[in-house]
């Protein structure tokens, strides 16, 4: 059943993807804004370390949460509205951060910063609604890599405003940018005219919110609070049980939050478990690259460079992430994304072979970081791509954003695994607790090891399995490029 498609927002097309992407990056940077700022905010703020780790943490908690759940309102209620309002978050979150140095003001700025993430998710699907089939998959490629990149070049840009200003600018900054964002989205991106209907799933959004929350805390506050301790474990339980009830009102909903039917299919169940195992092995690369260059050279692997040096040592990998999403585009335009993914899988366990053996030398170290973000470009634009042929076209949103969703849970376990390795293996140089170089190796073997699962899930996906939705469908049927009306989804 259709319905009169609504007049389309005025915009202009053919800038869509520049500004889409743009969007993306912008919402990456923010992700990783604060982590050269994490060691300064006890003594700028007068918290604990304890509560400043939270800036971190906050925008995991919200990212997950935010980013199925508006995905799913996107689909019924206009991904561009919902855009902005995203972009409207970042605005709102950078300016409380700017005009405060209280660690509870900035908690809430950093969570609404978090929140925008649902950005990219919906770019992805107002780019398939809204271009010819034959530039979807190379503008979904760079969409879903934004991610990528806004991680790589967020780290140097942080850290030059760090070391050259109050750092109280940076947040100023981000806002003004996040404005520029919305007046870009509002001249140059249309709305997309086809939106499930029906009505939003709130207890569906209540109990996913309720299961991510219980997990992610459990997952990123173990460390400090003990992994056997009743608090980490109550929430396990309370997350698996939260889960079950969940998963068993969404299998009798009319119109359920996340269709667990849709979501078991083997092409798309295996796609999020293969994100899953993705964003964990990119996010070692983020987390332990400008740690260790830092390092002193008492260690004896350390480099003793610069906070900019250390940070702009992920900026090759962030240009490479550019260069190679028309690559990715092409390779799954010509033998399918599955086979996409599983070349990005191997580049990825490669590039950890590289940094296993090359410790020692800054170029070797760049080097390998930027094989590692080779490989993650390649699989940041598959992924997505499977999603949308697993999928009705009319959940293009959702499935993203659970997809995206299995991105930040997989980044959320890494950053729990590589804080207890580097935390459980040190040794005193030079009156200084420091990891050992054998606790960052073992980081990188057990990245390698799960880029070396996600290609094994990834062979395990059913091959020519893939839908590929009926607005393309239609839209060869038919010769038309324009969005289609609004669709009753079944």
């Amino acid at each position: 059943m259709t319905a009169p498609a609504p007049a389309a927002a005025p915009g202009h097309p053919r800038f869509a993807l520049g500004v889409l992407a743009f969007c993306g990056v912008v919402v990456a940077i923010m992700q990783t804004l604060v982590v050269p700022l994490l060691p300064h905010i006890p003594e700028l703020t007068g918290a604990t370390p304890s509560a400043a780790s939270w800036l971190v943490t906050v925008t995991l908690l919200t990212g997950a949460v935010f980013t199925p759940v508006l995905g799913r309102v996107g689909d019924m209620y206009g991904k561009r509205r919902v855009l902005l309002v995203s972009l409207g978050l970042l605005v709102v979150g950078s300016v409380l951060c700017a005009v405060s140095s209280d660690i509870g003001v900035l908690i809430a700025g950093r969570a609404l910063q978090g929140a925008a993430i649902a950005v990219v998710p919906l770019g992805i699907s107002i780019l398939r609604d809204e271009l010819p089939p034959e530039r979807v998959l190379s503008a979904v490629a760079l969409m879903s890599s934004s991610m990528g990149i806004g991680a790589a070049v967020g780290l140097p840009i942080a850290a030059v405003v760090i070391q050259n200003f109050e750092w109280h600018t940076m947040f100023w900054v981000s806002g003004a940018i996040g404005l520029l964002d919305i007046v870009l989205v509002l001249r140059c991106v249309p709305e997309s005219s086809l939106r499930t209907r029906g009505r939003f799933d709130v207890p569906g959004a209540l109990g996913l919110t309720a299961a991510l929350v219980c997990l992610l805390l459990a997952v990123t506050q173990g460390g400090g609070w003990g992994w056997t301790s009743a608090r980490t474990l109550g929430l396990l339980v309370a997350s698996v049980v939260i889960a079950l009830v969940w998963g068993a009102y969404e299998l009798r909903a009319r119109t359920p939050m996340v269709d667990l039917r849709v979501s078991a299919r083997p092409a798309v169940l295996l796609t999020n478990v293969a994100a899953l195992l993705i964003g964990f092995a990119f996010y070692a690369n983020s987390l332990v690259t400008a740690q260790m260059v830092q390092e002193p050279t008492s260690t004896g692997y350390g480099l003793g460079a610069s906070l900019v040096v250390s940070g702009l040592c992920l900026l090759p990998g962030g240009v490479t992430m550019v260069l190679l999403s028309p690559v990715s585009a092409r390779i799954s335009a010509k033998h399918g994304p599955r086979t996409s993914l599983a070349l990005a899988s191997a580049v990825i366990a490669a590039g950890y072979g590289v940094r296993y053996f090359t410790s020692h030398s800054l170029w070797l170290i760049v080097a390998g970081a930027t094989v590692v973000a080779a490989g993650t470009a390649i699989a940041y634009s598959a992924l997505p791509a499977l999603v949308m042929r697993g999928v009705p076209v009319g959940e293009t949103g959702a499935a993203n954003g659970l997809n995206t969703l299995m991105r930040s849970v997989g980044q959320a376990f890494c950053s729990a695994v590589v804080a207890a390795v580097l935390a459980n293996m040190t040794f005193v140089a030079a009156g200084r607790t420091a990891p050992t170089l054998g606790a960052y190796q073992l980081v990188f073997l057990i990245a390698a090891v799960a880029a070396v699962l996600a290609l094994v899930v990834t062979l395990c996906m059913p091959k020519g399995a893939a839908d590929e939705g009926t607005v393309e469908k239609r839209r060869r049927s038919t010769g038309r490029t324009s969005a289609v009306p609004i669709q009753e989804s079944t």
